[in-house]
């Protein structure tokens, strides 16, 4: 493993992350497992939601427009669902075995029974939908329209529309947050970070999070109260205490960060980017230490984690000309 080369100390204020001497040929704190091929073409891969009870993964493939269904405990493709256009955001509604996958080439979100693996409805969405929040509580799903001003609310239970909610610019991604029970909501054209009530459909917050260019990705760390913003502009990691609500460090991560995803066992944040550079941060409270950054693949921008077994999935769009799903788990 890499040893900890920059501190954060975030409790004592903003501070900028300096640029490790070891960033270009940093070894990433993880073995390769296998890499697993998947159907279709070496077109964009995108968002992906395990399901632990099944122990499934789903993946979007945003270019063949289908999403894949692995079995994890086999490392293998279960089936491909075709007919979701430009498929980005996914997310599991467990309790109504149902997945819901957000089809920004038809503007709908497609609802996918996880018993039979088929397509069963489509609920209209604004123009180019993308990431997706599921509130169990409330039997809810919020959906972000990167080129729209609204969120869209979908009853999941009737798969219906459930109304619309104005946020006020492009939405980036969405996120629910557990301890709050409340919708995150990253609103990338206007650098704010918004918080919606999902029993209202209302929006009660808005923190401004300045020093990011388009806060795009998201993460909620609900037990330390942090927020994690991937700044697209400006190739930079945002943290946010959402108890003072202020903004408490920078850190700087790959050109075009994208998908975050975060170990809650081992309290490791992983930064997925669009250049192919992959940061991954220990995070203790709210401390964070970088522990290693550097090239993964071409396109490694998505990223998730088994919080069971803490292997980590990279979805690779091109491998010797075919997609690949690269399974990696931390160094021992």
């Amino acid at each position: 493993m890499v040893a900890a080369a920059v501190a954060v100390a975030v409790l004592a204020g903003l501070t900028a992350c300096t640029p490790l001497a070891s960033e270009t040929a940093g070894k990433l704190p993880l073995t390769l497992v296998q890499d697993v091929p998947l159907p279709g073409g070496s077109t964009r891969l995108d968002y992906q939601v395990i399901d632990p009870a099944a122990k499934r993964l789903y993946i979007t493939h945003l270019g063949d427009g289908t999403v894949h269904v692995l079995d994890l405990p086999g490392l293998s493709v279960l089936a491909t669902i075709d007919g979701v256009s430009s498929v980005h955001g996914i997310a599991l509604a467990p309790e109504s075995h149902r997945v819901l996958a957000s089809a920004s080439g038809t503007d709908e979100t497609a609802i996918i029974d996880s018993d039979s693996l088929r397509i069963t409805g489509r609920v209209p969405t604004g123009h180019t939908p993308d990431g997706i929040a599921y509130d169990p509580a409330h039997g809810k799903a919020f959906v972000s329209n990167e080129h729209d001003h609204v969120e869209t609310v979908i009853d999941v239970t009737t798969g219906s529309a459930a109304g619309s909610i104005d946020i006020g610019g492009e939405a980036g991604n969405t996120v629910f947050d557990p301890v709050s029970g409340n919708i995150m909501i990253n609103v990338q054209s206007t650098n704010q970070l918004i918080t919606v009530n999902p029993a209202t459909n209302q929006i009660t917050g808005r923190i401004s999070v300045t020093g990011c260019e388009s806060n795009h990705g998201l993460y909620i760390d609900g037990p330390d109260r942090l927020a994690f913003l991937a700044c697209e502009g400006n190739a930079k990691l945002l943290v946010v205490d959402l108890d003072s609500q202020q903004t408490t460090a920078r850190i700087d991560v790959g050109d075009g960060p994208d998908v975050l995803a975060y170990d809650t066992g081992l309290h490791r944040l992983y930064v997925a980017s669009e250049s192919g550079v992959v940061s991954v941060l220990d995070v203790q409270g709210k401390a964070l230490h970088e522990l290693a950054k550097g090239r993964l693949a071409d396109g490694a921008h998505t990223v998730t984690v088994d919080q069971g077994t803490h292997r980590v999935y990279f979805p690779l769009e091109n491998v010797n000309g075919k997609p690949v799903l690269r399974v990696m788990e931390p160094a021992k």
